[in-house]
């Protein structure tokens, strides 16, 4: 990146030749020079500064690039000679393993200004001292950003450097336009988030309006603006998606934060080659363990299977496990801590950066002057694994041109909305068309180029040739979609036909793909001279172990077949569009399931009779109507709960919620507690454990120390009578849950027997 301005990567295959297939190299991440100034102003509250700390720490440890550098300084205003507007509490610190590591204690000593340590709002001096650190001894070539947190608007009116008293409001005001002139000029972005109830949002629009306006790419998304939120609770998060946008990184919430103990789930997108997974604890004494998406538990630094992991700020109260090559799924984040230290929640959030890839085609690959094309851009990840999901590539802007021999650059309307020429809306392939001009002689050149925040852009270009005329061979390639599993074969048919009096040969190939994922057969086709006809064409489909764990529940591959007529100079005559959804082997049940339905309609014939005789059974054990009450030790029906249908052995399971406080009962399944009707009458109440106590239709027994359940049959009243006892009991027939004592889950951390 030169001053902030994006340097598009052009991947572009020269004339005659296959487009560069998905690489497999290492990804790269930009670096960024950024520097947060964190007010200190009296007006803060401990809420706030513990929400500035946690926020500069949150993006400070979430960037996702080794050679980024960073600097935290506090600021507010000197209100006397001995006194300064700035803190400088984290020098310039590279962001490698050993500098995320420090970040967390530096940024621990923010602190909020007391009276008589000069308590007012001085930005020029935070923005003079922010452009300083940003441009001394940096690589110009880096985007300079400035992050300005502030409860506040500038106030200076105590603060002598500004003049008499009676002018120094306008003074402050001068010196504001200077140091948002300079920061322009030193191309330094200034991102201003302003939270509390006092902020200027206009000041906060001028500041951000004020600085270098030009981001990491050519998008209204990076462009400097100002934020507000009005509360400390939303500081972090929001402080990381201006971090994101500025920075071209994706930026992915959490759910809602937890107290620990707790599992929260964030997803990584297919496209992210690098990500962190950023954890704001609360307290440092909670600790975190990351499940990946294939349920392992993955270490906290070093290589595991293909990911790369390293940890920052374990001991702090946040918290980020940086990974190289992230497996793409659902991350399951675990939070425990010991008593004393689970009061705080846990939030969890995902800072990002991927690689978006392109797979172009032209159809036909040589058309005549005045012919129809039909031009796609697929979107791969660079393994060359399809991109279905509209989310993994929101923002993306697709430009593309038809340039050749004797006309103009024609640009070129490629849309996902599933209308015209393209197949299907929001499916990660942008189709267009265009008619080649009749002037157009000789080379034609097909490209486009995919921009996104947070994605690497790519062009991909495609190059053809106006055909004079009938062409001496043709092809025409039917390879439909298809579904597979690893190992198979995917067939389709090549019709083709050669109108010279000499052989002609065909080589075939798969471009736009990792190696060695698909491959097509046969590898090369000869024709002889007047011949037509089809040939038979398959795909193969690499074995389970070429996809690693990124096979999952499945995946698409998006390559390109293409065949050359090598007789004719390389002539290209076929490039088509190959997708291959891929699916694990089915299990044993899946394959042979007309035998086993064979065998369950024998089974079924066999077991009509005893079914009958056990669904006769079961009925008299139903434990649907029975009035479950409980009974204090002074014989006060505190509760009654009216039984629904039971499991499949006819037990109704039920728990014991608040048993000292507000005592209910529950449907739970799995309970301590579960009853079922007796032949004789009354019922069995089954303890966990498996002991079994009958319980008499007019009498009752001990359920807990202080407890007793009786029973009661459900009338047309009680079927009517709302439940006794708090809300949140357990329902009758009219639960909001659906069925006769469907109950809530309400109570379940409170009881004591679980």
């Amino acid at each position: 990146m030169v001053g902030g301005t994006a340097v598009f990567v052009s991947l572009v295959a020269p004339a005659g030749r296959d487009p560069v297939p998905a690489a497999d190299s290492a990804p790269a991440f930009p670096s960024v020079n950024y520097a947060v100034a964190v007010d200190e102003s009296a007006s803060l509250t401990p809420a706030d500064l513990r929400a500035e700390k946690a926020a500069a720490a949150r993006i400070a440890l979430g960037d996702v690039s080794s050679s980024s550098h960073v600097t935290v300084f506090g600021f507010a205003a000197a209100e006397s000679d001995d006194q300064r507007a700035v803190d400088p509490v984290c020098p310039r610190t590279p962001l490698d393993a050993a500098g995320r590591e420090t970040i967390g204690d530096c940024v621990g000593k923010l602190r909020g200004r007391e009276e008589g340590e000069g308590t007012g709002t001085d930005f020029p001096s935070a923005i003079r001292q922010g452009v300083h650190d940003l441009t001394r001894g940096t690589d110009a070539s880096e985007p300079r950003v400035l992050f300005l947190l502030t409860d506040g608007r500038m106030d200076v009116a105590d603060s002598p450097k500004y003049g008499d008293p009676a002018h120094r409001e306008a003074e402050g005001e001068r010196q504001l336009t200077e140091a948002l002139k300079d920061a322009a000029a030193q191309n330094v972005q200034i991102w201003p988030l302003g939270f509390g109830a006092d902020p200027d949002q206009e000041q906060l629009d001028r500041i951000a309006a004020g600085g270098y306006r030009k981001g990491c790419v050519e998008l209204p998304s990076a462009t400097p603006k100002a934020h507000k939120v009005s509360g400390a609770k939303d500081i972090g998060t929001t402080l990381e998606k201006i971090f994101a946008a500025a920075h071209c990184l994706r930026h992915e919430e959490g759910p809602a934060p937890k107290r620990p103990p707790a599992t929260l789930e964030i997803g990584i997108s297919p496209l992210a080659t690098v990500g962190s997974i950023v954890v704001d604890k609360g307290d440092p004494a909670v600790e975190i363990t990351y499940v990946d998406p294939s349920g392992d538990e993955v270490p906290t630094s070093g290589t595991y299977k293909k990911s790369r992991f390293e940890l920052a700020g374990g001991n702090g109260a946040v918290e980020a496990l940086k990974i190289v090559d992230p497996l793409p799924g659902t991350w399951k984040v675990r939070a425990e801590a010991p008593e004393g230290h689970r009061s705080l929640p846990v939030a969890v959030s995902v800072l990002w950066q991927g690689e978006l890839r392109g797979a172009i085609t032209m159809d036909p690959p040589s058309p005549q002057a005045g012919e129809k094309v039909t031009v796609t851009m697929r979107l791969q990840t660079r393994e060359g694994y399809e991109i279905k999901d509209p989310r993994d590539y929101a923002g993306l802007r697709v430009r593309s041109e038809l340039t050749g021999d004797g006309f103009d650059p024609l640009a070129l309307d490629l849309a996902d909305d599933g209308e015209g020429a393209d197949p299907g809306a929001s499916d990660g392939s942008f189709t267009g068309t265009a008619t080649i001009p009749r002037d157009a002689d000789g080379e034609l050149k097909v490209s486009a180029t995919l921009t996104a925040s947070g994605l690497s852009a790519d062009t991909r270009s495609e190059s053809g040739e106006v055909a004079p005329g009938q062409l001496p061979v043709r092809a025409v390639l039917d390879l439909r979609a298809a579904n597979a599993h690893p190992g198979t074969e995917v067939a389709g048919n090549l019709d083709v036909s050669n109108t010279t009096d000499v052989p002609h040969t065909l080589r075939l190939s798969v471009a736009d793909v990792k190696d060695g994922l698909l491959s097509v057969e046969p590898a090369e086709i000869t024709l002889g001279p007047g011949e037509s006809g089809t040939r038979k064409v398959t795909v193969a489909v690499a074995p389970a172990g070429a996809f690693g764990d990124r096979l999952g529940d499945g995946l698409r591959l998006a390559g390109t077949v293409t065949v050359v007529d090598t007789t004719d100079d390389d002539r290209t005559l076929v490039r088509s569009p190959l997708s291959v959804h891929v699916t694990p082997e089915p299990g044993i049940g899946e394959r042979y399931w007309w035998a086993f339905a064979s065998g369950a309609v024998l089974i079924a014939l066999a077991a009509a009779a005893v079914a009958a005789r056990r669904r006769l059974r079961r009925r008299r054990r139903d434990p649907s109507g029975l009035v479950l009450r409980l009974v204090s030790e002074d014989g006060t029906v505190l509760n009654e709960h009216t039984a629904g249908r039971g499991n499949g052995k006819q037990w109704y399971e039920f728990a014991v919620a608040e048993a000292h406080r507000s005592p209910r009962i529950e449907r739970r399944a799995h309970g301590p507690y579960a009853v079922q009707r007796r032949r004789e009458g009354g019922a069995v109440l089954r303890k966990q454990g498996g002991s079994r106590t009958p319980v008499p239709t007019h009498g009752q027994v001990p359920l807990t120390d202080t407890l007793s359940l009786a029973l009661g049959e459900e009338t047309r009243t009680t079927r009517r009578r709302p439940q006794t006892a708090t809300a949140g009991s357990g329902s009758g027939s009219g639960s909001p849950t659906g069925g006769a004592g469907g109950g809530t889950r309400g109570g379940y951390d409170d009881n004591p027997y679980l």
